[in-house]
């Protein structure tokens, strides 16, 4: 093998580049061309490609998003639009391409490996909802994010006397809410997977208010509900000045961690060996600690599964 493509792809998130750098320098360590794809599958589709070097990934271990870019497509989603990115791979001289992504990222991997392309996934999603690996890069980053503002927001709403309900992402995965929400020192946490009680949060909050408490936190994740619609109910309930706050996509930002960017720089090696293996249409994951590899559509086929142990102890010391 001889040139090997990557690209970001999706929603970006802290890592990325670091995983970006780690595959560039370990192809040029083993003589191998590098080329960078610009825009995910968009900029492949158009041949926004450019040959990477050394320099290129310089100084971007540090930094958030992607050098690269990101951009949904789709054009990539037709027969057409595939075809027509094989072709590009071809006219380049791609022989293997790893993608950064999620769910969706995966699937146009597979498909372009089905098409005879070598392809390597690699997990990148701040919401950790790929339920074949213990984390993605990016997810941890974005817990410590999560971690500043509610303790900002702890400190306003102390000054206060007010309950906050802060909205993280996460559709139909829970995890940031529930591990920011641990390791923050929220009162409640609301996620998509289990059923919530709002009597049972309305009562925490009065009683935190008899012992003199004068904030209460809830964490709650995008897919199970509105925090302004939340806000609006428990201040009903409750009679206590409720405020609500989106953080939106400043989870998405902000310098990777040292675990995102060690997790991100095993990974891009991992997938440039695997690569120059032969091997192909493969996800890596991390469990328990090791970098491992497995076939990509069982990765995606993979049910993301809630800790349920850290949010029964999450409920039982938030009393």
């Amino acid at each position: 093998m001889r040139t090997i493509g990557v690209l970001t792809s999706g929603g970006d998130a802290p890592g990325m580049n670091a995983a970006v750098r780690s595959i560039a320098r370990t192809c040029i360590f083993n003589g191998i061309r590098v080329m960078g794809i610009r825009y995910g599958y968009d900029g492949l589709i158009n041949g926004n490609i450019y040959e990477m070097n050394v320099s290129s990934v310089a100084d971007i271990i540090q930094r958030g998003g992607t050098i690269l870019g990101s951009a949904r497509s789709d054009e990539f989603m037709t027969e057409a639009g595939r075809k027509k990115a094989f072709n590009i791979i071809k006219d380049f001289g791609i022989e293997g391409l790893i993608v950064i992504g999620g769910d969706g990222s995966f699937k146009g991997a597979k498909a372009l490996s089905d098409m005879g392309i070598k392809t390597i996934g690699l997990p990148g999603t701040i919401d950790n909802d790929m339920g074949y690996t213990d984390y993605t890069i990016g997810f941890w980053t974005a817990i410590e994010t999560v971690i500043d503002a509610i303790g900002k927001l702890r400190d306003t709403s102390s000054s206060h006397g007010r309950a906050n309900v802060v909205e993280v992402m996460g559709r139909n995965c829970g995890d940031l809410a529930l591990y920011a929400g641990v390791a923050g020192g929220a009162e409640s946490i609301v996620i998509p997977e289990e059923p919530f009680d709002i009597d049972a949060i309305c009562k925490k909050i009065l009683q935190g208010r008899k012992r003199g408490k004068r904030h209460h936190i809830i964490v709650l994740a995008e897919g199970a509900g509105k925090a302004s619609e939340l806000k609006e109910e428990l201040q009903k309930r409750t009679g206590i000045e409720t405020k609500a706050t989106m953080l939106g996509h400043v989870q998405r930002g902000g310098s990777p961690c040292a675990y995102d960017r060690i997790l991100a720089t095993e990974m891009g090696n991992k997938a440039v060996e695997l690569l120059l293996e032969g091997k192909s249409a493969l996800a890596l994951a991390t469990q328990r600690g090791q970098i491992v590899d497995m076939d990509i559509t069982e990765a995606v086929e993979t049910t993301n599964e809630l800790n349920q142990e850290l949010y029964s102890i999450a409920n039982e010391i938030s009393i």
